[in-house]
């Protein structure tokens, strides 16, 4: 039987090109100087979509384009880039790479919080700048003694909330429903964790569901000591409210991984001395980037062997 044929829109690790090749019949979409004509000439084929963030939002318009299409394994444990909805109304499963990155993205949102309570980024400019013969760095706010919100306690936010359990904080949370065994405070809505918190660590997924859950409702909630942290997607914020807030002194500080327009970010939050802001960096470590790869090669691989995906999202998932 001939190898399935899987397209690839934008540009994956090597090692995942490598083993998808040595698997199926493999289109590198990217590499193509007509892009809209080779698709045309392969979409009939095409059985199965290995996709990331970079190959842009992939729609009911972008599915309907491949009349063969099973599956569509997407890199990341978010997986707004995909509308699931549709993919489900059209019998394609979808996949994402959960499990393999929680630790790495826990570990990322427990040192956000750190370096923007602590200040290290600026204390680190402050040596590098020679400022340190003329006096000492000025004193941080600390973590003692905090209120730590968790917007989101899934296995991420379980995660972190294992890690900060060490550091002797009192923990709370908000989800879409209390959870069983869970021994956290539930509070009922997100204003109401943001009011029982000093710091929120948002860990939500994206999507139009959870778009700008954090409003100026909330950071009004949290309070001029408070600290928000975003570790999931920047859609979840209203970045214009949080800039608002971090300007007029409604919270403290805030500490970004994810914004609205990536890459582009706000002049407003680069001048603000109270925000540590970071690259999308959550899960990137080559380990974890190598684990995400592989179940991407190993949910196709499931696929087409045996007629399971490994790790299908909700949406698409049997029963």
């Amino acid at each position: 039987m001939p190898a399935a044929q899987i397209l690839m829109p934008a540009p994956m690790a090597d090692d995942v090109v490598a083993a998808l090749e040595a698997r199926f019949t493999l289109h590198r979409l990217w590499e193509q100087d007509d892009r809209e004509g080779y698709l045309r000439s392969v979409a009939a084929d095409i059985r199965g979509l290995a996709v990331s963030t970079l190959a842009g939002r992939i729609d009911a318009a972008w599915l309907d384009r491949f009349p063969a299409l099973e599956i569509v394994a997407s890199f990341g444990v978010g997986y707004d880039n995909v509308d699931a909805s549709a993919a489900a109304d059209r019998g394609i499963v979808v996949t994402n790479t959960p499990g393999v990155l929680d630790d790495e993205v826990a570990d990322l949102a427990v040192g956000l919080l750190l370096a923007t309570l602590r200040r290290i980024p600026q204390a680190d400019r402050f040596v590098r700048e020679g400022r340190w013969a003329d006096g000492a760095f000025p004193l941080s706010p600390t973590l003692r003694g905090r209120r730590v919100g968790i917007l989101g306690l899934g296995a991420i936010g379980k995660a972190i909330a294992r890690r900060l359990d060490g550091f002797g904080v009192a923990i709370g949370y908000h989800g879409r429903s209390r959870q069983e065994g869970v021994a956290y405070p539930y509070h009922d809505t997100p204003v109401a964790l943001a009011a029982a918190s000093d710091v929120v660590v948002v860990m939500v997924p994206g999507g139009s569901g959870t778009r700008h859950l954090v409003d100026a409702e909330m950071l009004a909630a949290l309070g001029p000591d408070g600290v928000l942290i975003n570790v999931s997607r920047g859609s979840v914020v209203d970045e214009t409210a949080l800039v608002a807030a971090l300007s007029d002194g409604t919270i403290g500080g805030a500490g970004l991984d994810v914004f609205e327009n990536e890459p582009q970010v706000p002049d407003a939050l680069l001048a603000m001395p109270n925000v540590v802001l970071l690259p999308h960096i959550g899960s990137a470590s080559h380990a974890t980037r190598a684990a995400m790869g592989r179940l991407v090669v190993d949910n196709l691989t499931a696929w087409f062997d045996d007629g399971r995906a490994l790790t299908p999202v909700p949406e698409t998932s049997p029963g």
